[in-house]
This record gives C-alpha cells, structure tokens and sequence, in this order.
C-alpha cells in the first residue's frame, strides 16, 4: 500500500500536483507551478517587471499541454483556501518539506511552524509604542526560506495593533532575502496572501544584501506593499523602504 503524505487537509493540493508529475519530475512541476503563481501576482499589481515575468511565465506554461495547464490554477486556488482557512500556517513549507523537495544536501530545512510561533511570541512585544512614533515597524528575515518565521513574527505583532485599534497591514512592513529562488518565491506568494506589505529580495544575503543602490531586478513586491499607503510612504523615503 502507497505511504499517503501530507495531512488530511493538504491531499486535495497533492492530489492535483501528482497529476503533473506522470511526465514531468516533481521538482520541474513544483517550480513551475511556484514560479508561474509568483509572476501572476506580480503581474496583477506592479508594472516594472511586467514584460520580463510575463515572458517568465508563457515560457513555462507552453511546455504542458491543454489537460495539464487547467490544473496549474486549481492548485493556485487550493494554496488561497488554505491560508483563508488558516492563516497561521506555512503551507508551502510544509508541503515542500512533506514532498521531499528540500535540498538536504545544501543544508535546507524548514523550521516547524510552531517553532517559529513559540520564537515570535518570545521576541516580539507590543509594537504599539513603534507604530505610533514612526507609523510602522519593519520585520525583516535574510534567510527567509518559505516564509514562517516572517508568518509567525507578523502574526506576532499584530495582535496588539488590532488591540490598539489598529489595521496591521498598514503598519507591518516585511522585508526578505533567500538565496534559493523557489522558495523566496514561495515566500512571496504565502505574504501576498496573507495581504502582507512586503518586497522579497532572490540573491546571497552574505554577497548581495539589500541596498538603496539595488536595480531592484531580483525585487518581488506584494499587492499589499502597492497600496496607497505604501505608495505614499515611498515617495517620502525613496523606491523601497529599506
């Protein structure tokens, strides 16, 4: 009998993804469907690299055929019910790690979701006093991997905001690195969702760290960080808000 993975409420999302994986290896299917979700978010709301992820994305959805590209959207929509059910949660991390997809070798490793919530309760007090001084607070991951921490942590600090009377995602602001394209990507998509004003960054934290003087090529903005109030606050402080 076939070993079933992931738990009860991840088998509609594997279901579909094995559908994929009769002529195509996992990873090539998993990457794809990351890299396709990614470039239509951004697409949706920013305009600077629109041409380039646009050609991104045609390039990979070609290869399948008409049967195999309706279940890319299917699988987009199983990610949105998850996190709407629960928005605490990495799902894609977890996923990822269920599916084998993490790169042992290279020393990869998702940290467990509740560890991450166990050290954001530990680290983040109540940011009311922040906001109300500067407007936001920045929580920033250089190794962000799928994004729990950075989940966990914004979770974390909006809870007393929401005590205060607050809207966190006016006042939250996430900025994020990982070496590893897929899962920056992965991260992307998670705090798109969860309606999170961030910008992650794919490049070498240690050799490429953020900087003002960034092209902002290897860039991903979140739909909440195009905001209007995200807007504004650019044009006081510059093209990001590092």
């Amino acid at each position: 009998m076939a070993k079933r993975v992931g738990s009860q409420s991840d088998q509609p999302f594997i279901k579909l993804y094995r559908e994929l994986t009769y002529r195509w290896t996992p990873w090539e299917v998993w990457q794809d469907f990351v890299t396709m979700f990614a470039c239509s978010i951004s697409n949706a709301v920013e305009k600077l690299h629109f041409d380039d992820r646009e050609a991104m994305y045609l390039k990979r959805i070609q290869k399948y055929n008409a049967k195999e590209q309706e279940i890319f959207p299917q699988l987009a929509a199983e990610v949105v019910l998850a996190l709407e059910k629960n928005p605490e949660q990495d799902f894609l991390g977890k996923i990822f790690m269920e599916l084998g997809l993490s790169n042992d070798s290279g020393g990869q490793f998702f940290t467990p979701y509740n560890v991450c919530q166990m050290m954001a309760e530990m680290t983040i007090g109540n940011v009311v006093p922040q906001v109300k001084e500067r407007g936001y607070i920045t929580i920033n991951d250089p190794a962000c991997g799928a994004g729990a921490t950075l989940i966990a942590g914004v979770h974390a600090a909006a809870k007393p905001l929401m005590k205060a009377g607050f809207n966190w995602q006016n006042h939250i602001l996430v900025t994020a690195q990982d070496i590893d394209y897929t899962v920056a990507l992965m991260c992307y998509i998670q705090l798109s969702l969860l309606g999170v004003a961030a910008y992650i960054k794919v490049g070498n934290t240690f050799t490429e760290p953020m900087c003002p003087k960034d092209t902002l090529e290897n860039y991903w903005f979140t739909p909440m960080y195009c905001s209007e109030v995200w807007t504004i606050r650019r044009l006081f402080k510059g093209k990001t808000l590092l």
